[in-house]
């Protein structure tokens, strides 16, 4: 039998979510800091295409194996916002959608692994 390495995955994830909930949280807070550069980290899917989490590919659309890979904050200014008279380029527009999409994953993380949590002690008890 293989060990399951959906744990591994959400603590990942939870990881990752966590760094980012601190970038944006600081993005938040300098909203008002002239000459300051809005941040973000590498997306998850990157992180997870480069993870030493292994997952066995018993159909050919499954995941295939990759390496573990460090997040990189990058700096990058919007779009919409631009760079502002101040040379801040943090739009707290973005930033709140962000923090939203922050905690919906989170709480899809806690829930599918609580859910998963379930499933295994019902197979244990049988």
């Amino acid at each position: 039998m293989q060990p399951i390495q959906l744990f591994e995955l959400a603590s990942k994830q939870a990881e990752w979510l966590a760094t980012r909930q601190s970038v944006v949280a600081g993005n938040i807070a300098n909203a008002n800091t002239p000459g300051f550069k809005a941040k973000d980290v590498t997306p998850f899917q990157s992180v997870l295409e480069t993870t030493s989490a292994r997952m066995a590919a018993t159909h050919p659309g499954h995941f295939t194996e990759t390496e573990m890979a460090s997040r990189v904050i990058t700096t990058k200014p919007t779009e919409e916002i631009g760079v502002q008279e101040s040379g801040n380029t943090v739009g707290l527009a973005d930033e709140l959608m962000k923090e939203g999409q922050v905690k919906r994953d989170f709480e899809l993380n806690a829930g599918l692994v609580k859910a998963f949590h379930r499933m295994m002690l019902m197979t244990v008890r049988r």
